[in-house]
């Protein structure tokens, strides 16, 4: 078996197991186990520790235990639904060229090239310039606690990360319209999250004699108010970093353009609200009503409803502020906004720094032509748990990722190619191997 085939097939075996968290305990203690098995070298040479219910954290000692390397990746999943999939997505077939399955990109895949490097590295006997700490979350799909605890107890012990890299960017092509080759999209940051419930009360009754604005009523003129234009638009210097870095490879027109938007965070926001969808939500917070209930029959007034919004807030912006621009836009005494679930926007990690060069030369190595590019995660991570304790936190998976398979996350026919991951590991040996 060669290396490549013998790579896929550990990555099909980690798909076997399937780490959802409606499972229950088992599919994860058999996953720690198979990482022991796959992976002797770090089992025998690496300290691990169990932190929270399903957190690992391994220490790699270095030449020095100050500003440690950590890598993140988590091993649970989202469920999948085998009547939607051409294959079990839990099966891990290999086939032309290609690992299939659930987690084979989300975020497996990306764990399995951090355990390649390592494995190697240790094997060929190198021991890096500082400490390297691995830390894996085994509940990040249902925002719980182990990427949190992990960072938590490295404060305590005084351990302040140099450089920090999670799952989020990937390898894409032509990631602006007008542009041209490969980017390596970095995040810098991620915008904050907010479940709000807004709830109304009204006199019940019968409906064939309604008496002025109903719960019902009350919420769908809130929710009618609270549309795209909510929030004003502001471009993050993500956003403009962004910009700035793809002008080089843009084309005719565009290349003008981008450069004139990377100088005008202002420009740069109209413009970009102005395109709606994905552009727009890089620069503003976006609300979208996602869940209601009320009514217990359809001939009877409620006395109560409710609407649940996600908001994801721009860097910038806070909770508390929104909150009050929310409420400020619906107008209604009558309606009571509560916050359910809230993280602020992560600080944005600098471009310029020892810490992104270091990213950037591995790209250069293991991904030759493939653009640094900063930019900003609109979904969430592990990784804004770790904001407190380093300067330097980025998400990046090495990875390349079509638009077709980066829809597939969360969706139907997830899969890797296995050249991508021998790339991706070869990055992650490039990157531990150039620590000063």
């Amino acid at each position: 078996m060669t290396s490549e085939s013998a790579l896929a097939e550990r990555l099909s075996r980690m798909i076997r197991i399937p780490t959802v968290a409606d499972r229950g305990d088992e599919p994860f203690e058999a996953f720690v186990s198979l990482l022991d098995e796959l992976y002797p070298r770090i089992r025998a040479s690496l300290q691990r520790e169990t932190i929270s219910d399903r957190g690992l954290l391994y220490r790699w000692p270095g030449a020095s235990s100050a500003d440690p390397l950590v890598l993140m990746a988590h091993y649970d999943v989202v469920p999948a639904n085998p009547d939607e999939w051409d294959d079990d997505p839990f099966d891990g077939r290999i086939s032309d060229g290609w690992v299939h399955g659930r987690g084979a990109l989300d975020d497996k895949g990306p764990l399995l090239v951090i355990l390649e490097a390592v494995e190697i590295l240790l094997d060929q006997g190198f021991s890096p310039a500082r400490d390297v700490y691995l830390s894996f979350g085994g509940n990040e799909e249902t925002y719980g606690g182990g990427a949190r605890t992990i960072a938590l107890t490295l404060r305590d012990r005084g351990v302040r990360p140099w450089l920090v890299i999670d799952e989020g960017g990937a390898v894409v092509d032509a990631p602006l319209p007008f542009t041209r080759g490969r980017a390596a999209m970095i995040g810098v940051g991620e915008k904050g999250l907010l479940t709000l419930r807004l709830d109304a009360a009204s006199d019940p009754g019968h409906a064939s004699a309604p008496r002025g604005a109903s719960a019902i009523d009350r919420l769908a003129r809130a929710t009618a108010r609270l549309g795209p234009r909510t929030f004003r638009p502001r471009a993050p210097r993500a956003i403009t970093g962004m910009l700035a870095s793809l002008a080089a490879t843009a084309r005719g027109p565009a290349k003008a353009l981008y450069r004139l938007l990377s100088r005008s965070g202002w420009l740069t926001g109209r413009v970009f609200a102005a395109l709606g969808g994905e552009p727009a939500a890089l620069v503003r917070t976006t609300i979208a009503a996602t869940m209601q209930s009320g009514g217990s029959a359809p001939n009877v007034l409620p006395a109560e409803a409710s609407v649940r919004f996600n908001l994801r807030i721009i860097p910038g912006e806070t909770v508390e502020g929104v909150t009050r621009r929310v409420n400020r836009r619906i107008a209604d005494a009558k309606v009571t906004a509560t916050v359910e679930e809230a993280s602020e926007p992560t600080r944005l990690s600098p471009v310029d720094g020892a810490p992104f060069a270091a990213i950037a030369a591995a790209v250069g190595t293991a991904l030759p032509g493939a653009v640094p590019t900063p930019y900003l995660m609109m979904q969430a991570s592990d990784a804004r748990y770790f904001h407190d304790i380093s300067e330097h936190v980025y998400r990046f998976a090495p990875l390349e990722m079509s638009a077709e398979q980066r829809a597939s996350i969360h969706g139907v026919g997830e899969r890797v190619e296995i050249a991508s991951l021998v790339r991706g590991r070869d990055f992650h040996v490039a990157l531990i191997r150039g620590l000063e």
